[in-house]
């Protein structure tokens, strides 16, 4: 299984994080920063796409295409967890509903609270492509 662009979007995250980081201690303005916060939203949902079509992709591959298909993103989540794919159930989760909530950020809340979440991402997107790489 090919997860080329998986490992360049959670490389290319990592580096999103980094240089966030780097910016806002470096006194960044507040227009720098939500324009940095805007993008790194942007490169959070992509690489969530990615590690999730991911999953899916090996689920259909080693079992079943009918094992994913139609089931809602919750027992999708148990059914990569008991396939040691990943390890929390309620926080990935809690990455999807924060995904769904990316498209609403134009409002300053929802921006922020999605913003928080995509923090927590990177060592769970960096987990989920060890566990493929490992079982692929």
């Amino acid at each position: 299984m090919d997860l080329s662009s998986l490992r360049n979007a959670v490389l290319f995250y990592h580096e999103a994080i980094r240089a966030y980081g780097e910016l806002v201690d470096g006194g960044a303005t507040i227009t720098q920063r939500e324009l940095l916060r805007s993008g790194l939203i942007q490169t959070f949902e992509t690489t969530y796409e990615l590690c999730w079509k991911s999953m899916k992709r090996w689920l259909e591959i080693n079992f079943s295409p009918d094992e994913v298909s139609g089931i809602n993103r919750r027992e999708f989540f148990r059914i990569c967890a008991e396939n040691s794919l990943i390890y929390d159930v309620n926080q990935w989760m809690e990455f999807h509903q924060a995904r769904n909530s990316a498209s609403h950020t134009y409002n300053e809340t929802v921006a922020e609270e999605v913003f928080t979440v995509a923090l927590k991402f990177l060592p769970y997107a960096q987990d989920s492509l060890k566990r493929l790489e490992e079982r692929s």
